[in-house]
């Protein structure tokens, strides 16, 4: 049986890849479970996996944890500590589907015990993509890309070589808002914001996808996991949400990768890689289906791609910076603070004040340092947010 554990198992991520594991029954060894705020949904999953271990982000909800999991023989644990102390332990395949930047340090420790990490987590490499490569390369480790796109490359990849690669074309559905005219824009509303026009998420990748921030960061990932260089990197909006990813090659050929919007396709590739098994999910009907719609992101609608070629090119722990802001101007935006392009004018606020910290910027990539970036980050997103207010 394989060691498994998910990191980030209340999330849609988490909760495919326990839907995936329950339908091998004995085939899978569950060793932590972790999660957030959702103490019934962590408990109940842990308690039917067998977990060694049930860890919640959140300190003070230990109690009811403990609560929840008593006479299962799942232990309960919490906290920023417990989440690494689970990460150490033993496994052959960790998700790592923790939402932000708080993903980064039980990914890191998993990496430095050898695991094979299937990374949903992009701002982990957003944040801190060197030091994720260089620890995965120290430890003999291995990282699979589980964001639906980088898989798609990843599987394009296969065989080939990556020199012979001209460009990558991740898609976009264009978000709630693709359509909308940009006048009205800053008068989107938080539930707008947090409804996705081809399929059910959590709020925030569903406002993310509406700003595409989600796309942002995913550029930058895509620079960070391939090593290609920005100009060779495009994002094209595809409302069908159908084709996740093309590679471009040398000849002229381009490879694309198709595939249901089901999340169970990146995951299940990542679980049994290098392998392909049979997956619960659609397959789609292209004569049902007809045609496929590609148009390029119109940049004064989603500025964020714009602020993630300028992140690229300034290098360094740029992208530390970048997310925190991000996240920072979220929070505010769904808190009622901000108006949703007031987003982007934040972010663009903490880019123009950080470009020019070249000391913080260029300091090795070291988990202190980068999370010594986010932390002054999010100080200079609050204050920006605040201007807004004023």
């Amino acid at each position: 049986m394989r060691k498994v554990s998910i990191f980030g198992a209340t999330g849609s991520i988490g909760q495919n890849t326990i839907d995936l594991i329950r339908r091998a029954p004995g085939a899978y060894d569950v060793v932590a479970l972790t999660g957030g705020a959702n103490i019934a949904r962590l408990a109940e999953d842990a308690i039917a996996l067998q977990a060694d271990v049930a860890v919640t982000a959140y300190d003070d909800r230990l109690p009811d944890l403990r609560a929840a999991l008593a006479g299962s023989g799942v232990e309960a644990a919490a906290g920023q500590a417990a989440l690494v102390e689970a990460a150490a332990r033993p496994a052959d395949w960790i998700m790592s589907a923790i939402v932000g930047a708080a993903g980064l340090a039980p990914g890191l420790e998993a990496l430095k015990h050898g695991t094979t990490l299937a990374l949903a987590n992009k701002e982990s490499l957003v944040c801190a993509g060197r030091l994720l490569l260089e620890t995965a390369e120290k430890h003999s480790a291995r990282l699979l890309p589980v964001d639906s796109e980088h898989s798609a490359v990843f599987q394009g990849l296969v065989g080939e070589d990556i020199e012979a690669v001209e460009r990558i074309v991740i898609t976009a559905s264009g978000g709630a808002f693709r359509d909308w005219p940009l006048e009205d824009l800053p008068k989107a509303t938080l539930a707008q914001a947090s409804s996705h026009p081809n399929w059910d998420m959590g709020q925030r990748i569903t406002i993310d996808s509406a700003s595409m921030f989600n796309k942002a960061l995913e550029v930058i990932e895509t620079r960070e996991y391939f090593g290609v260089r920005p100009d060779q990197i495009e994002v094209l909006v595809h409302p069908e949400s159908l084709v996740h990813a093309l590679v471009g090659f040398n000849d002229g050929a381009l490879m694309a990768h198709l595939g249901a919007a089901d999340m169970r396709h990146a995951i299940g590739y990542a679980l049994h890689w290098p392998d392909r098994q049979h997956l619960p999910v659609e397959r789609l009907d292209l004569a049902r289906i007809g045609q496929l719609n590609f148009r390029a992101p119109d940049p004064a609608r989603y500025p964020a791609l714009r602020q993630a070629y300028e992140v690229m090119e300034r290098g360094g722990m740029m992208g530390a910076a970048f997310n925190a802001a991000k996240e920072q101007a979220l929070d505010a935006f769904i808190a009622g603070r901000i108006p949703f392009t007031g987003m982007a004018a934040v972010t663009e606020a903490v880019l123009e004040r950080f470009a020019a910290e070249s000391s913080l910027i260029d300091a090795a990539m070291t988990l202190d340092n980068v999370t010594r970036v986010d932390h002054l980050a999010r100080q200079e997103a609050a204050r920006a947010a605040e201007k807004q207010i004023g």
